[in-house]
């Protein structure tokens, strides 16, 4: 987490609000955040199931992730009913759905202009 008064949180605050675009960026922009949204969205919606996803992310990192995603309006935390120890799932909302078509068209500019090949 940014320190509220250092030059890069000044910096990303003035972006954020000198353009709609920094703005949109930034609400799922940041290492395995897009991955993470995606994950979800093809089911892999518990803790355990994420962490087997992406074997590199740390338990603390994809926790503090997972956070940032609902504070975020993305995803929803929701208790999973009659579970001991109490189990839970994460849900994309229509904020997070609404992202699945721009990362395809990302993904396709990706393709396009950055990786310089086709990816399966």
């Amino acid at each position: 987490m940014r320190k509220e008064n250092s030059s890069n949180a000044i910096n990303k605050q003035f972006l954020s609000e000198s353009c709609i675009l920094n703005a949109a960026v930034d609400a799922f922009s940041g290492r395995w955040v897009p991955q993470i949204i995606y994950s979800i969205s093809e089911g892999l919606n518990r803790f355990h199931l994420l962490k087997n996803e992406l074997p590199n992310i740390s338990e603390q990192v994809l926790g503090r992730k997972l956070k940032e995603l609902e504070k975020e309006g993305i995803i929803i935390k929701e208790v999973i009913p009659d579970t001991v120890p109490a189990g839970v799932c994460y849900i994309l909302t229509e904020k997070g759905k609404d992202l699945l078509p721009v990362f395809v068209s990302i993904c396709e500019w990706g393709k396009k202009y950055v990786m310089g090949k086709e990816m399966d």
